[in-house]
Order: C-alpha cells, then sequence, then structure tokens
C-alpha cells in the first residue's frame, strides 16, 4: 500500500527477486478488501497516516517500508497500525526479500478453505443456528469444517451443537495468538467430531476477542479446513471485521417482521464496508404476510434462501442435538442449498420463496 511511484518501483523488483506475486493499492480504501486475506501487508510510509485514519484492524505479518533519506522512521505509527517491523531501504532489501520469500501462501493448493460469515439482522434472529446447520452440512458431506464462535455474548456455540461436555481448547486458551497457528495443531486441540471442529467459548468471564488471534485462526483455518463458518456478534469489534474482510461470502439472516427489518437495515449499512458479497437469509414465519423477496429488496440484498418454520428444531436444539444433523427439513435443505452454490456441487431441494 503506497502512493509513492518509486517506492512501489523499489518493492516491485524486490518481489521479483523473492519470486512473488504481489498486489498493489495505492491507499486504504483500495487495502480494505484485502487486508485479512493478504499473507503479508507492506505499508509505504506514505500511507501509515491514512491507515491509523482508516481504523484498519490490527493484523499480523503487516511491515511499514520507507526509503532512505525521505523522513524518519515513523517508529510510533508503526506501533499504532499493528507493524511488526520497520525496514528502511536500500539497507533492508535483503531482509526483505527473505520476508517475502518466506510468506504463506494465500488461499492457494490443498486445504485453501473457503470462509462464509454469518450475522443476525437482529437479536435472536437465527444466524447462529444456520451458522451451526452450515457447518453440520459441510462435515456431512465430506468437507473439512471449522465452525469459529466470534460473539463473545452469543451463549457459545458449542451448546447449539450439544458439544459442551467435549475436551478442546476455548477461545480463551488461544486470545493472545498473534501471528502464525499451527494449522494441524489447532485442528487436534480444538473439540470434533468427524470432520467437524468448533472453536468456541467457555463459560468463565467475558473476554474480548482481539483481531490478532482472529487472523492467526482463520489463516490456520484456511490451510488446514475446506470451509471454515463464522458467527458473527451484530456490533462488529475488529475481529468481527477482520472476519468479514477475509470472507468468500456472508450472510445476515433477518425474520419475517417489520421491526427485525428496521434493526437488519443498520446492521447491513455496517457490514457492506467490510464485505460487499452479503446477501440475506429471511426467516418465517411472516407474521404481516411479508414476502421473502420484499424483504430482501428492502434491505438492498440479493436473496439467498427462506428459513421456513421448523416446529421441531428449537426442541432438539435443547436436547442437544446439532442443527440440521438429519439431513431432512428447511434448514438443512437451505443449508445443503447454500453449500451447492458455494462449491459448485449439486443440492438437493431448493430453500427459497
Amino acid at each position: 500500500m503506497t502512493s509513492d511511484d518509486e517506492l512501489l518501483d523499489d518493492l516491485l523488483r524486490l518481489a521479483a527477486a523473492a519470486g512473488v506475486e504481489v498486489e498493489a493499492v495505492r491507499d486504504p480504501a483500495g487495502a480494505r478488501p484485502r487486508w485479512a486475506g493478504a499473507p503479508l501487508v507492506l505499508v509505504g510510509t506514505d500511507q501509515a497516516q491514512p491507515c491509523l485514519r482508516a481504523r484498519l484492524p490490527r493484523r499480523p505479518r503487516v511491515v511499514l517500508v520507507g526509503r532512505a533519506g525521505h523522513g524518519d522512521p515513523a517508529w510510533d505509527l508503526a506501533e499504532l497500525i499493528g507493524a511488526e517491523h520497520i525496514a528502511m531501504l536500500p539497507a533492508a532489501e535483503p531482509w526483505l526479500v527473505d520476508r517475502l520469500g518466506d510468506a504463506p501462501t494465500a488461499r492457494s493448493g490443498p486445504g485453501a478453505g473457503r470462509t462464509l460469515a454469518l450475522i443476525g439482522g437482529r437479536g435472536g434472529a437465527g444466524a447462529s443456528v444456520l451458522a451451526g446447520g452450515l457447518a453440520v452440512t459441510a462435515a456431512r458431506g465430506g468437507l473439512r469444517t471449522l465452525l469459529v464462535d466470534a460473539d463473545p455474548l452469543g451463549g457459545g456455540l458449542d451448546l447449539i451443537l450439544g458439544w459442551e461436555q467435549l475436551e478442546g481448547l476455548r477461545w480463551p486458551a488461544l486470545s493472545q495468538a498473534d501471528g502464525r497457528v499451527d494449522a494441524p495443531a489447532l485442528v487436534r486441540a480444538l473439540p470434533s467430531r468427524g470432520d467437524l471442529v468448533v472453536l468456541s467459548w467457555d463459560r468463565g468471564d467475558l473476554l474480548a476477542l482481539p483481531a490478532e488471534a482472529m487472523a492467526a485462526t482463520l489463516d490456520a483455518g484456511c490451510r488446514a479446513r475446506d470451509l471454515v463458518v463464522v458467527d458473527l456478534p451484530r456490533r462488529l469489534d475488529d475481529a468481527a471485521v477482520l472476519a468479514l474482510q477475509a470472507a468468500d461470502q456472508a450472510f445476515v439472516v433477518v425474520p419475517a417482521e417489520l421491526r427485525a427489518i428496521a434493526a437488519a437495515t443498520r446492521v447491513v449499512a455496517t457490514v457492506l464496508p467490510h464485505c460487499d458479497r452479503l446477501s440475506a437469509v429471511v426467516r418465517g414465519p411472516a407474521p404481516g404476510g411479508l414476502k421473502s423477496r420484499e424483504v430482501a429488496r428492502g434491505l438492498g440484498l440479493p436473496l439467498a434462501g427462506t428459513l421456513r418454520p421448523e416446529p421441531g428444531l428449537s426442541r432438539g436444539l435443547e436436547r442437544g442435538e446439532a442443527p440440521a444433523a438429519s439431513g431432512r427439513g428447511p434448514l438443512a435443505t437451505l443449508c445443503q442449498r447454500i453449500l451447492g452454490e458455494l462449491t459448485g456441487a449439486a443440492s438437493t431441494g431448493a430453500g427459497a420463496a
């Protein structure tokens, strides 16, 4: 990220020497859609202040880069934007070539997972249940899946799955992660059954979720799993923003009610600056007769599907039955279709109305 053409020429030359491809942007607006998913970010000293003003979420593997004779190194700004190193050219050129060559590969090759993000248009909309259903359905279909609970006030996705008694790490144990996490080790340490592993919360004190821990988890998940499903809080923190920026597709779940649409309008407005790949899932019943397409149109979003009433779902959740575990019913059908569209595989049934 730099608008300094001379610095850009130097960085392109160094990237060529390292044998890696780079994507150049001139400012934080151009960087925002790529910020979370890039394996390494180089920020020119000319963009340090704009980067700070843009409030991009903190993430690992950020290097502040400048050229000798063009002002003093911005030590204070480096810390504020979360840069791990300052590289002043030409002295730092050999180090930077090595750093570029060692950067993890961005979502390529085996195990390069896709990421889905779910957020409720209002409290109790059903986003967590849909996230659980998608993860369960994906694992049933043979996709190695990581389900991430990013909502510290959500009660815990392990409860939705009926997994609260399973041994394994929860977020508090990973909250200090600030770099590249060993992907196989993470998978082995989390609660799991078959192809599904879950990162959720314990029942201890409320903790903030650092963006660095989320970035490390998403990086590990995309390397070790075929699919990462993230359940987001309605009030976005830096970790949630990072997950949205990394998402291949995001869904807002909205009950077919007027007040829910009004609440969801605000949620959509906060999500779209970070992820424009946003669609609506409308949950029935519709007391006033609102149609799903009318709800989606009112939010200015494409309709991903309709979640029809499923009387036995709540009873099953109370008994510890994972959502969509049977592979039947409206939730399972919708999850199958969403995943079929994501992977290009044929789905069974249609969930949209």
